[in-house]
């Protein structure tokens, strides 16, 4: 996806091909700037400690926060245990790929603390009895299944339809995980659009980020803050 001095691409966290398109995308590109779905704290531990959490985090983050913290993390080593893939590892291959070229990078989601802080906030006690609800419905109830290869990055009509369940269940997470973070990252693209016009960026981001993102970067703008290094 193009617009301007900027490409996107959509990845999944644990899917070969994502790999396989970052690498593409990055040696055969050859963009000047690289931009991360990531924040300082999330990259640190990608190479530091990935996948840890601590205990006193939920000082920081609140309760909330730190559950879905945990229940993210270990959701994500299951499934890149079943495919192979640790999660994240396109983004750590784009790190490295543009450090081995020189390519400069930007972080551009919002701070990882920031997100969950709001998560906390934000969880209604709708939202935790659908929760419940939805995961008894698993346990018992046969209900239609959207199916598709972990190995591969899921098409925009399975992102679609995923999105909209959370959207319909959990419209509060969808807003502070999705929304409110597509906002930032759309702030920092184009921020970093002005000020690199004859730069050639490469954007990589979670898939099904891309439309929305782009939609808001044609929008006036808003402030958030973001480092180019």
């Amino acid at each position: 996806m193009k617009y301007g001095n900027l490409t996107i691409i959509g990845t999944s966290h644990i899917a070969k091909q994502s790999l396989e398109d970052v690498e593409k995308a990055i040696v055969e590109g050859k963009p000047d700037i690289v931009a991360l779905e990531l924040d300082r704290r999330r990259l640190y531990s990608l190479f530091k400690n990935p996948g840890k959490i601590r205990i006193y985090d939920i000082k920081r983050v609140g309760i909330k926060g730190f559950i879905f913290s945990l229940i993210g993390a270990w959701a994500g080593k299951k499934l890149g245990k079943m495919v192979g893939v640790a999660p994240g590892s396109e983004m750590k291959k784009a790190v490295r790929l543009a450090k081995k070229n020189k390519i400069k990078l930007a972080l551009i989601d919002q701070d990882i603390e920031v997100t969950l802080k709001r998560f906390s906030k934000s969880l209604t006690w709708g939202e935790k009895w659908n929760f419940i609800v939805d995961v008894i419905k698993s346990i018992f109830v046969r209900k239609e299944v959207i199916e598709f290869d972990l190995t591969k990055v899921p098409s925009k009509k399975v992102i679609k339809k995923l999105v909209d369940q959370v959207k319909k269940r959990y419209p509060n997470i969808y807003k502070v995980l999705i929304e409110e973070r597509n906002e930032v990252m759309a702030e920092n693209l184009r921020k970093i659009m002005e000020i690199y016009p004859d730069k050639k960026i490469l954007a990589i981001i979670g898939a099904g980020h891309e439309d929305d993102i782009l939609e808001l970067i044609k929008k006036p703008s808003i402030s958030y803050s973001f480092k180019v290094g």
